[in-house]
């Protein structure tokens, strides 16, 4: 076995305090848009990012669309018709608020982003003459081109440019130092957030962090269902380390979360059972609208909601007579806003129709500008597809114009995902907010990921910012609290305890049981006996594995900490599961032994927390959130007079 220096100093025994206004655990888009609207307040902000925030998140090697923009001075549509197709789309399983919020303030943001040096429209000139492109502004739009409220954007820039207007502001910022638990004391007979602690990754110091509020910004949930020891990095889409650490901290600080019984067939994440998303020939998302022909050259025709089949690619962007707008391309379950092309067709139907497979994505039949924006804008600029799959193609050989690209759609393929293996994708669970994205505990405050039904980039940006502002008003009504000696004392003990453990388990070989587990107990059908054995398990793992972790520097520590949180969402899942007693088709939720689907009264958001060990549920009308302009601009005077 290779052994090598650590090339970091050791301060394991050494502990930093650092006071704030405005805490912000989590540097990806939300926290880092987050920590601008409140240091733009005169706030004094801290940032705490287990990565690098120039380049750290979901976001962080960039994205090709934002969703959303719907006060462009291109759109069609407005915030409200938006938002409430989101909520419609899903069946009022949604969060109207974050979604309002998004569709309100997302095109500000990217203003924002503008001006810090982000590129959001074609400046030079690229895309001239493209139906998708606004000749006046240099705007650049997706899948729906009359209505023009999704923007193609070139998202690699964004990060970096955050970075630096982060740094210009003057905000204190923590790279490679995870947060691990948050801060909260008692105030008249009311629980409030103070702050958190964590560790830095690199030296193993302990931090504490103190602030009069604190807004959670982190990732949500991944490596539950699908883990592969072997291809760690190819477990999720999203970054290695974004594993929902935020949902693990505040369920055991007695967070209020809803949703969390949702969980949807994988299909979007490699894990060794597919390619790497967008690595291969489809019609989704960043390749909408290509053309998919079968292993004749056939091509498989897209249709409208309607079943017209369409005669030109330029139709494939355009609503259907009579349609308002839809919401974007690509696969959505039970699509009601958008065209469906052979990725939304059932594998049956296309094989009664008489194509063969394999199926193709075959962008040569496409005008010039189309195919240039969908290889080498859109893929390109999305997740993880700039290097391993645009330059890595095009320095093999793969061409465009002339060659097509295999599709590997779930269904009819080997790799295609089992029922049991699931996903947090599609609008998950999370933590449920008021109006001022404020969680149940005082002072503390939530956005992006952290949010129950979130969605992408502009949603992460705009609830990022809002959230910042109200932490902002909110931090100039109190004052710093004081932090419990115990509290740092046990949390001390509970982080550093797997250096202390000779020839234990490693943090995947955990990793891998919590999702083998997840499998088998909490799959694609549910049922008491089934989720009680599979939280069982999850607590055995608890008492028995977790003091077996050994680790021996503090990277392999982090990641053992990842796991230990994955374990504490795990168990939130599984109660979560528990409390829903009927099975519900917008959830993906299935129950044998409540086979009922979507009864009456269930139709509810069904809500959990955890307090002094004890699973509290509640519930909460699907409309609690009320107009969503209304109470939106009823809290928003300030904003919509001035800053804006």
């Amino acid at each position: 076995m290779s052994t090598y220096a650590w090339p970091y100093k050791n301060e394991m025994l050494e502990e930093e305090r650092v006071d704030c206004d405005v805490l912000v655990l989590g540097g990806g888009l939300a926290g880092c848009y987050a920590a601008i609207a409140a240091a733009r307040r005169g706030q004094s902000v801290v940032v705490v990012e287990k990565g690098a925030t120039t380049r750290s998140g979901a976001a962080g090697s960039g994205f090709d669309h934002w969703e959303s923009a719907c006060t462009n001075p291109c759109s069609q549509v407005t915030p409200e018709e938006i938002a409430w197709a989101y909520v419609r789309e899903q069946d009022y399983y949604s969060n109207g608020i974050a979604h309002y919020i998004e569709c309100r303030e997302g095109y500000d943001r990217m203003l924002d982003m503008e001006s810090f040096g982000g590129k959001i429209r074609d400046t030079e000139g690229e895309f001239i003459g493209a139906d998708f492109r606004d000749e006046e502004t240099g705007l650049m739009f997706a899948y729906d081109y009359k209505n023009k409220f999704t923007l193609r954007v070139w998202g690699s820039t964004f990060k970096p440019a955050l970075h630096r207007e982060l740094q210009r502001l003057g905000v204190k910022i923590y790279d490679r130092t995870e947060a691990t638990a948050l801060l909260t004391v008692m105030e008249n007979g009311k629980k409030r957030g103070i702050g958190a602690l964590g560790m830095n990754v690199h030296t193993g110091k302990f931090m504490v962090f103190r602030a009069k509020s604190t807004i959670m910004t982190m990732s949500r949930p991944a490596r539950v269902w699908l883990f592969n020891p072997d291809l760690v990095g190819l477990c999720e889409f999203r970054p290695t380390q974004s594993i929902g650490s935020g949902h693990a901290m505040g369920y055991r600080a007695g967070m209020e979360f809803t949703m969390m019984e949702k969980s949807v067939k994988g299909e979007f994440s490699a894990a060794g059972r597919s390619f790497p998303p967008y690595g291969t020939g489809n019609n989704h998302n960043t390749w909408y609208a290509a053309t998919m022909v079968d292993a004749r050259g056939v091509e498989i025709p897209y249709v409208d909601r309607d079943g017209r089949e369409l005669k030109t690619v330029a139709e494939r962007y355009y609503p259907a007579p009579g349609q308002k707008f839809f919401l974007k391309g690509g696969v959505i379950d039970e699509p009601k806003y958008e065209y469906r092309g052979p990725e939304t067709v059932d594998f049956e139907t296309l094989m009664e129709r008489g194509y063969q497979l394999p199926f193709y994505a075959d962008l040569s039949k496409m005008p010039e500008l189309e195919r240039k924006v969908i290889w080498g804008m859109m893929v390109g600029e999305e997740g993880k597809t700039k290097i391993p799959i645009l330059e890595n193609y095009n320095a093999r050989g793969f061409d465009p114009e002339e060659h097509l690209l295999q599709s590997y759609g779930t269904g009819w393929q080997s790799a295609a995902f089992l029922a049991q293996e699931r996903q947090l994708f599609g609008a998950p669970g999370g933590i449920i907010t008021d109006w001022d994205l404020k969680t149940n505990i005082d002072g503390i405050y939530a956005a992006g990921d952290q949010l129950y039904a979130s969605d992408c980039c502009g949603f992460a940006a705009a609830t990022g910012y809002y959230a910042g502002r109200k932490a902002a008003a909110y931090a100039k009504t109190v004052e710093l609290g004081a932090v419990s000696q115990e509290d740092v004392d046990r949390e001390k003990a509970r982080l550093y305890a797997p250096l202390y453990v000779e020839n234990g388990m490693d943090w995947r070989e955990l990793n891998m049981a919590i999702a083998k587990a997840m499998q088998n107990y909490c799959g694609g059908i549910k049922c008491r006996d089934l989720l009680e054995e599979g939280l069982s398990l999850l607590e055995s793992y608890e008492r028995d594995a977790v003091p077996a972790l050994s680790c021996a520097n503090p990277h392999e520590l982090m990641r053992a900490h990842e796991v230990m949180d994955i374990l504490e969402v795990c168990k939130l899942i599984i109660n979560a599961c528990l409390l829903r007693e009927s099975s519900s088709r917008p959830l993906c939720f299935e129950r044998s032994d409540f086979p009922e689907t979507d009864p009456k009264k269930d139709n509810h958001f069904i809500t959990i927390r955890q307090e002094n060990g004890k699973i509290i549920k509640g519930e909460v009308p699907h409309d609690y959130y009320g107009d969503l302009k209304t109470e939106y601009e009823k809290r928003n005077q300030d904003y919509i007079g001035g800053e804006r």
